[in-house]
């Protein structure tokens, strides 16, 4: 009886939380029947920011469709001048209903210039050539998984992503749920455009979806994390399938601490879980966010219902989620079950070269290299593990956070790029605006003797962290694995001048053998791999050797002025290694 009057009284403070949340507290005018005082400032505030937001990258789009699409170029200035009239009315108007009917007119411009953007960008990038290869291979039943596509690289301006053992990944290696959805559109488009129209489209759903779920003060600020400021769009022009995995996480994450009350998923937490499972289905960066929604429904639900029931209800939602999951998996997983395995999981062990805005750059950037750089990885595990425990054992504190906690751990990875953050921003907006931090106040949190006052608390939440921060400690501290000095041979090419090759004299100072690769760096991300003309394959330990390595091509040519430079570097992939060295540019700009 005790635990189910706890239970109660949490789920009515949680009510009266969210009701204070969404709605703002009667005036006395309104109580009396007479018009209200007119909207909150903040809420004008969002409306104009939301509408500030777009026009950035409106010119460039406009500029861009002046040359190939008239029409679209007419279409965005009649958009300019819907941002103008909203920008004014967000303002002027008196009352609630007024601003939300401009609110509404800002999210229809912003889904308007979306519409616009596509039509002017959809070829996409690797992302989509993948996706759309895999599209083709489903509607002609071939393997998906585990086939190499080189092809598809060879046109320019399609990227592809380097491994650290010298190779490069020419698989299909995400979850299958977005090229199915691209299979239909691929059958009647036969090009990139459906893998990056399903995106676009999903991204659009998800948008206009949230800005109904939130609250109205909070609907413009909807508008401008998804679809203004010129970010997430472009991610979906390029075919990212986790622009997918995004907008089916938007209703996981809407008022989430509500799923279960009362220990009955209903329809709506099955919808939840459904969709849970479709996002995992979709790209793998949802996996990192549903341990962190599972601790913190099943600690929600326990301090509502008790253990037993809170383990029940938890269990039936991930039951549902991985059901869905496995339904988008199961015909690839039985085609070719190793395949399929590798290919899912193949973000995560395929030894990417360096590449983003984390810690990472430590060594890639600011050093000379690394001879531990799987530390960096060791330390992004260890962290991800050491926010899951804190969730743990401060869901009360933490629980409000919940939807930025995972994204912390990719700071650590060796692959840390901007993109692993921004793109889901929308859930952070989604729990600021309906997961008030009333919602956990009768969380369950186990109790840890002598646990008790907030400097005991600050010292496990250091301890949680500190492996993480001792791994990042060891990569970034380690020196290079090789001592290279080396001798360029320049050439001019017209206006230009280059390299041609370089001698490199290399000296092991490790005692593991090592197999170098080498490429070229001018500012951030390498250049394709070097061909080694002459040099053994694997340097021994504390052995010396000279190389000779030529660019691809033949020819590399080098920046002017006072930049950062070039280096050329050399990675290894097992272990894990980069060495770093200045080439330094001739004065005379030719010869040898």
């Amino acid at each position: 009886m005790a635990d189910t009057h706890r239970g109660g009284m949490g789920v009515e403070i949680r009510r009266r939380a969210a009701t204070h949340l969404a709605a703002p507290p009667p005036t006395r005018a309104s109580a009396l029947g007479v018009p209200d005082s007119g909207p909150q400032q903040w809420h004008r505030g969002m409306t104009l920011v939301a509408t500030i937001s777009l026009f950035i990258g409106t010119r460039a789009a406009w500029t861009t469709a002046m040359a190939s699409s008239p029409p679209v170029a007419a279409v965005i200035s009649v958009c300019y001048a819907s941002i103008l009239v909203c920008a004014v009315l967000a303002l002027l108007v008196r009352t609630r209903r007024a601003l939300i009917r401009v609110d509404a007119a800002v999210l229809v411009t912003a889904v308007a210039l979306v519409i616009c953007g596509y039509l002017l960008d959809h070829a996409g990038t690797d992302e989509a050539a993948l996706t759309s290869q895999a599209a083709d291979q489903i509607l002609h039943g071939r393997p998906v998984y585990g086939q190499p596509w080189p092809w598809l690289f060879d046109t320019h301006g399609v990227g592809i992503t380097k491994t650290m053992s010298g190779g490069a990944d020419y698989t299909y290696g995400y979850p299958p749920l977005t090229a199915l959805l691209a299979a239909p559109v691929h059958a009647v488009l036969h090009s990139t455009a459906a893998a990056t129209l399903v995106p676009t489209l999903a991204l659009l759903a998800s948008s206009v979806l949230l800005w109904f779920l939130l609250p109205a003060p909070w609907r413009s600020a909807a508008t401008a994390v998804c679809l203004g400021f010129g970010l997430l769009p472009h991610y979906a022009y390029a075919g990212y399938p986790a622009v997918t995995a995004l907008a089916l996480l938007v209703p996981v994450v809407v008022r989430w601490p509500s799923t279960g009350e009362g220990g009955h998923l209903g329809a709506g937490g099955v919808l939840r879980a459904a969709c849970l499972g479709a996002a995992c289905a979709a790209q793998q960066l949802a996996w990192f966010l549903a341990p962190f929604l599972l601790i913190g429904l099943y600690a929600v639900r326990r301090g509502e219902l008790g253990p037993r029931r809170a383990l029940a209800v938890t269990a039936r939602y991930t039951a549902t989620a991985a059901l869905t999951w496995s339904a988008a998996n199961a015909y690839f997983a039985v085609q070719d079950f190793p395949a399929w395995l590798h290919g899912i999981l193949l973000p995560l062990e395929q030894k990417a070269i360096l590449h983003g805005q984390g810690v990472m750059g430590i060594s890639y950037y600011f050093t000379d290299g690394s001879s531990r750089l799987d530390y960096y990885s060791y330390g992004s595990q260890l962290l991800l593990l050491g926010l899951l425990t804190a969730t743990v054992l401060f869901v009360r504190r933490l629980g409000p956070a919940l939807t930025v906690l995972p994204w912390l751990a990719f700071y650590l990875a060796t692959r840390s790029q901007d993109g692993y953050f921004l793109m889901m921003t929308p859930l952070w907006l989604a729990a600021a605006a309906t997961v008030p931090a009333a919602a956990f106040a009768t969380a369950w949190q186990p109790r840890l003797p002598r646990l008790t006052g907030r400097r005991a608390k600050a010292v496990v939440a250091a301890g949680l962290l500190a492996p993480a921060l001792a791994c990042v400690v060891i990569a970034a501290g380690s020196p290079p694995p090789l001592r290279m000095s080396l001798t360029p041979h320049f050439a001019r090419h017209g206006s230009r001048v280059g390299v041609t090759a370089i001698d490199v004299r290399a000296v092991n100072t490790t005692g593991t053998a090592l197999e170098p690769h080498f490429a070229s760096r001018t500012g951030q991300g390498a250049s394709n791999w070097w061909t080694i003309a002459s040099g053994p394959a694997v340097l021994g330990p504390h052995a010396s050797a000279d190389y000779r390595v030529e660019p691809e091509g033949g020819f590399r040519a080098m920046p002017r002025g006072h930049g950062p430079g070039s280096y050329l570097i050399a990675v290894t992939g097992t272990p894990m290694t980069i060495t770093s060295a200045r080439i330094a540019v001739a004065t005379s700009g030719a010869g040898t």
